[in-house]
């Protein structure tokens, strides 16, 4: 039989039948075998039992670990990651914030200052610098119960006191804002009031983008954003003991004062400089009769005053001209009806708001304006460029500023540009307006450097007004700075004297001020009064818009020149009075006919105001009493009564323009200009609550009684129409000094 047939017999066979112990035992190791795999556990890695030795115990934690994912460590690994990144920048934060100087001396806490209180330990904690609400909260702990007793006391540690340390001396021309910068030196004074109140000088302006070429479309075409009302902010305080020093003198401080938390931010940035003077006396008609004044129609002080208020600063009284306050807004004064005169008084008499027993003479004068600018002009901008106009509230404003003064000049002006840093340089000859692209590039070339050569600039700037004169036109330069002159002509009456000069061969100057901390406000204005010009500051490009387009009319022709006033009034009638403001452009009574006397002049559409206070005779409000022997008192002659119904005689003089002889305007001042306060026009209850606003300032005695919420309720209902907003804005301003001067 053959393999095959083998294989072939053999699956033929049929199988035995299984026995029952071996089918048994089959199916318990199926049985086990799946258990086995159900459950995953072998003897490799079962886990070991309690009681196991170390190295199996080991064995199982790693292989625990291996069986975890690493997501699961993504929230506690992020975690410690951004606490560290961010450890740093909270360093920094808190360092960058805290209100005590860097430089200040550390208090020493032993057992004698060692707080005894809880109020204490707040009183204590807000003199060293704490934060304002610490501070805030002293007076509320004073009310409440004596925690000494409740908390224990641990015993005081030493504290090493470090050296003092003191600021380095810095160029005066230099800007404010470099002294943070400045490398700490050794000197033997300590670090005192007046050195944090230099490093607190802040810069309000916004940065300027100095990347990016301003074409003439955009700057000239942007519209000034509307200034909304704003509440009065809180004055920054400084603690005692991080000054490390008592007050400094207020005059240097410009005024700092103190209050029981501390010291209030000063009145002034420290630097800036302003001629201080004494406010209009009081005097007696029968012995005085006479007052001369020249006008002035300068705005620099109210837009220098809403600055500092606005950073929460009261301005020192220096800063504050009662006649720029209440000349820096536009009234609608009568014009003259008929003739050529470039003006007609109004003048009106009524019951004084601060004091029912006196009354106001208020003189109010209207300059024609023209519809355009007739005759034209030849401007020369000279342009402080050193180091300290680095700022963006300077150059990079008076770029801006400049370009809004070239769309309003025509085809037949000229202009030229010269800039003054270190030497004096010329930056674009005398250039028809009408190449604005080309001026407007010139513009854009100016950068700051090096020290200010302001006198020099001066000189150069005269030599190009000269070779560009315009015979029967306007000849005129305008200085723009933030400061004083420090090389060339040093001595200021030889600067003032040379500038007067060219007054008189028919070149007028005017003044624009920018920034602070050192800005010389009085050399300002004295440049601008001997130059014939007039004085501006500007501290916004909305105040630059006000100043060179909606006003620029009234910057660059004249309409009147040499303007005098001068007031006679009648003892009948009048016991005292005093002229409100024009403290600085007083006269003797002599120089009112004198025609070589030089006074300030008045431009198209400059509106003028003048207010007397006066005491009728018989009040109860006269101050000073009769002499016995008057009339015969060392041969003084004896002034005659006037007519019963007369308060006084006015006069004014001016010169048309090209004339050196000068006009005469007059007329008598009656019962008949008395009016009831209510029915007076509104600008003229405006302009007398600015007044007010002004004295106020100024601490002015016969305001004593006469409350900031007093002045707004007249300034408020005398608003009237308000183009512009200004006087909206004059109400904030009044609820800023209010809020500051409470903390007096």
């Amino acid at each position: 039989m053959s393999e095959k047939d083998e294989l072939t017999s053999l699956k033929n066979i049929a199988a035995p039948a299984p026995d029952d112990k071996a089918r048994t035992a089959a199916l318990t190791a199926a049985m086990t075998a799946f258990e086995s795999a159900r459950e995953g556990v072998s003897e490799k890695n079962r886990e070991p039992v309690q009681g196991s030795g170390l190295l199996g115990r080991l064995k199982s934690i790693v292989r625990d670990l291996g069986r975890t994912s690493i997501m699961d460590y993504r929230v506690p690994i992020g975690a410690a990651v951004i606490g560290i990144l961010l450890t740093p920048l909270a360093l920094q934060l808190i360092n960058s914030t805290a209100l005590t100087p860097a430089n200040a001396p550390v208090p020493v806490v032993t057992g004698e200052n060692q707080p005894e209180t809880a109020e204490e330990a707040l009183r204590q904690d807000g003199e060293a610098g704490g934060t304002v609400e610490n501070r805030a909260n002293t007076e509320t702990a004073a009310n409440k119960t004596d925690l000494n007793d409740a908390l224990p006391q641990p015993a005081p540690e030493p504290v090493v006191e470090p050296a003092p340390r003191t600021l380095p001396d810095a160029d005066e021309s230099a800007p404010m804002g470099n002294l943070a910068a400045s490398e700490p030196q050794e000197a033997e004074q300590d670090f005192t009031g007046a050195d944090v109140q230099e490093l607190m000088v802040r810069d309000q302006a916004a940065p300027t983008d100095r990347s990016r070429t301003l074409s003439l479309d955009d700057v000239v075409n942007t519209e000034p954003a509307s200034v909304p009302p704003s509440r009065a902010p809180q004055p920054m305080l400084m603690s005692k003991q991080a000054a490390g020093q008592p007050a400094p003198d207020a005059a240097m401080a410009g005024g700092m004062f103190s209050s029981e938390e501390g010291y209030v931010m000063p009145e002034r940035p420290n630097g800036d400089r302003f001629e201080d003077f004494e406010n209009s006396p009081l005097k007696v008609a029968a012995e005085e009769p006479v007052s001369t004044f020249s006008i002035d129609v300068d705005t620099a002080s109210y837009a220098y005053v809403r600055r500092l208020l606005e950073e929460g600063r009261l301005p020192s009284p220096g800063a504050v001209r009662v006649e720029e306050m209440i000349n820096y807004f536009r009234y609608d004064y009568p014009l003259p009806e008929t003739g050529d005169a470039p003006f007609e008084p109004t003048i009106s008499v009524f019951q004084t708001p601060w004091n029912p027993e006196t009354r106001l003479m208020h003189v109010a004068l209207n300059g024609r304006a023209p519809a355009e600018i007739d005759n034209p002009v030849n401007l020369v901008l000279l342009i402080d460029t050193s180091g300290s106009m680095d700022e963006p509230d300077k150059l990079p404003l008076l770029k801006r500023s400049l370009m809004l003064l070239l769309d309003e000049l025509g085809e037949d002006d000229t202009i030229s540009i010269v800039t003054y840093a270190g030497s004096a340089g010329t930056v674009l000859e005398p250039t028809s307006a009408s190449e604005k692209a080309k001026i407007a590039r010139a513009i854009e070339t100016l950068n700051p450097g090096g020290s200010t050569a302001g006198a020099a600039g001066i000189e150069l700037a005269y030599s190009l007004a000269e070779e560009a004169r315009i015979d029967g036109g306007v000849n005129r330069v305008i200085l723009a700075t933030d400061g004083d002159f420090n090389v060339g002509i040093s001595e200021p009456e030889q600067l003032k004297d040379f500038i007067a000069d060219k007054r008189d061969e028919g070149t007028s100057l005017s003044v624009l001020g920018f920034g602070s901390g050192n800005y010389n406000d009085a050399l300002m204005q004295a440049l601008a009064q001997n130059g014939n010009g007039n004085a501006a500051y500007i501290d916004s490009f909305r105040e630059a818009r006000k100043v060179l387009v909606e006003e620029v009319g009234s910057t660059l022709e004249t309409i009147a020149g040499d303007v005098k006033i001068q007031v006679e009034f009648n003892p009948a009638v009048v016991a005292e009075y005093r002229l409100i403001g024009y403290e600085t452009r007083g006269l003797a009574r002599e120089d009112f006919n004198n025609d070589r006397v030089d006074a300030g002049d008045i431009g198209a559409g400059h509106q003028v105001t003048a207010i007397y206070e006066i005491v009728p005779v018989g009040s109860s409000a006269v101050s000073v009493d009769p002499l016995r022997y008057g009339e015969e008192d060392e041969g003084e002659p004896v002034v005659s009564d006037g007519p019963a119904d007369e308060f006084a005689f006015f006069k004014l003089r001016y010169k048309a323009p090209g004339e050196s002889e000068s006009r005469l305007i007059e007329q008598p001042v009656t019962a008949a200009n008395e009016m009831a306060f209510g029915e007076l026009p509104e600008d003229v209850r405006f302009s007398t609550a600015v007044g007010a606003f002004g004295q106020k300032l100024r601490d002015v005695d016969q305001l004593a009684g006469f409350s900031f919420e007093d002045i707004r309720e007249i300034a408020a209902d005398a608003r009237g129409e308000d183009e512009g907003g200004y006087r909206a804005e004059f109400l904030s301003l009044v609820d800023l000094a209010d809020s500051l001067s409470a903390r007096r």
